[in-house]
């Protein structure tokens, strides 16, 4: 019914002639699920049609490991593993899908390159609309940060740190500016205060964050609401886009984003669309930590960039300092040995020793067993993989390798323990 409704009467044409097409135009049907049709039918696997459609399923591979684009080169050797064909038939292809609409050649670092192009649009989009907002003047008045500093730490009853104080000196005077630091550096305390400076002065500020937690928590630092970024930029459902744009924007002086490493490329290009020409735009987060799981790396790059004000934060805080979590976390980033709790000591941080993801998979699914059963049940929380998102790097692989095998073992426990008289735990 989807094909007829999409190709009316020309669909047993497009299903005779090219049924890859259909992995293009109909959502929910997959490259795959073509294929599968375009082998019952009696298409070759050489077949040009089939390539070039596999060029661009390649590229949506990619970015399932957060990549916008791959060099030509690892396209191509992609493409030849993904079809199970020679690869100057994948060369050809690729020239020939170069010369479409489709996908969008690019040099990036002196080498050849190759992005679908809505990720090449949105790359470049947000590139170009963060370079203007960087060129401009805030839209408050000039602000003498040697008065309203005493102010705030008078209204919060908290000292700052003279990193703390150069950081609000920096966002005050920019149209975009970045906030980067670990866990326990005072980022929470540091936009506290500048949220408190700029309502004395007037503006109306809006707050975002990728996910509902987020934003909650967000809120509760704040005493201002946030929203999720879906939210405020008010997703259409039907339409599969967002209300807010560039012909209809935010209405805001300061848009602050938190966890904004988080934020993948296509949501940062839909941000940046809907921000007001006169306004300016805060970006908060920790390139340490929780990677976006759409394609791009928007935070860390950025910041590498030089492009924009960045303001990082390095001084863990007494009572951050407390936790070995945030103590390691610091560590681990600095390329140092974490500091193991001593026997007896009641510590939040444990190392737990695994050969490969099977048993490592094991020894989680065993330890949440025992300690949602105990002390966790009522008193914290317990995160898999909080670890390895503390360390630097893009840590999901880690993650996913592990979540595989805790899944099967997740499903075999729960067969295991389907008995009325048993407790399911499912960690």
């Amino acid at each position: 019914m989807r094909i007829f409704k999409t190709y009316g009467h020309d669909a047993i044409q497009v299903m005779t002639e090219n049924p890859h097409r259909l992995a293009r135009d109909i959502r929910g049907v997959g490259f795959r699920t073509a294929d599968a049709m375009a082998m019952k039918m009696g298409m070759t696997r050489e077949a040009p049609q089939r390539v070039r459609a596999g060029v661009s399923f390649a590229l949506q591979e990619a970015t399932e490991d957060g990549h916008c684009g791959l060099p030509v080169e690892n396209l191509v050797n992609l493409a030849t593993k993904l079809l199970g064909v020679d690869k100057t038939i994948v060369r050809a292809a690729l020239e020939q899908e170069l010369a479409g609409a489709e996908v969008v050649g690019d040099t990036i670092g002196g080498e050849p390159c190759v992005f679908l192009r809505g990720l090449h649009i949105a790359e470049r989009g947000v590139a170009e609309r963060l370079r203007a907002l960087v060129w401009g003047s805030p839209p408050w008045p000039t602000i003498d940060v040697d008065k309203a500093v005493p102010w705030v730490e008078k209204k919060t009853g908290k000292i700052l740190a003279a990193s703390q104080r150069a950081a609000i000196e920096m966002v005050l005077r920019s149209k975009a500016a970045v906030i980067t630091g670990g866990p326990g550096v005072g980022k929470t305390t540091l936009l506290d205060a500048i949220l408190r400076i700029l309502v004395a002065k007037g503006a109306k500020i809006l707050l975002a964050a990728p996910t509902g937690r987020a934003a909650k928590r967000m809120s509760e630092q704040t005493g201002i609401e946030a929203k999720t970024i879906h939210r405020l930029l008010e997703i259409d459902p039907k339409m599969g886009g967002f209300r807010r744009g560039a012909e209809n924007p935010l209405e805001c002086d300061l848009l602050v984003i938190d966890e904004t490493s988080m934020v993948d490329t296509s949501l940062m290009f839909a941000l940046v669309k809907a921000i007001p020409v006169p306004a300016a735009l805060l970006l908060v987060g920790n390139v340490d930590q929780l990677p976006s799981v759409g394609p791009g790396q928007v935070l860390v790059d950025i910041i590498n960039s030089g492009a924009m004000p960045v303001a990082r934060l390095t001084e863990v805080f007494r009572q951050a300092a407390e936790s070995r979590i945030v103590v390691n976390a610091h560590r681990i980033n600095r390329g140092e040995i974490p500091e193991w709790p001593k026997r007896g000591e009641d510590s939040d941080f444990w190392f737990v020793d695994a050969d490969d993801p099977e048993r490592g998979a094991a020894k989680v699914v065993e330890i949440v067993r025992i300690l949602v059963s105990t002390q966790f049940a009522t008193s914290r929380s317990f995160a898999p993989c909080s670890a390895a998102r503390s360390a630097r790097g893009r840590s999901t692989p880690t993650c996913r390798r592990l979540s595989i095998p805790i899944r099967r073992r997740r499903s075999r426990n729960s067969v295991r323990s389907s008995r009325p008289a048993t407790r399911s735990c499912r960690p």
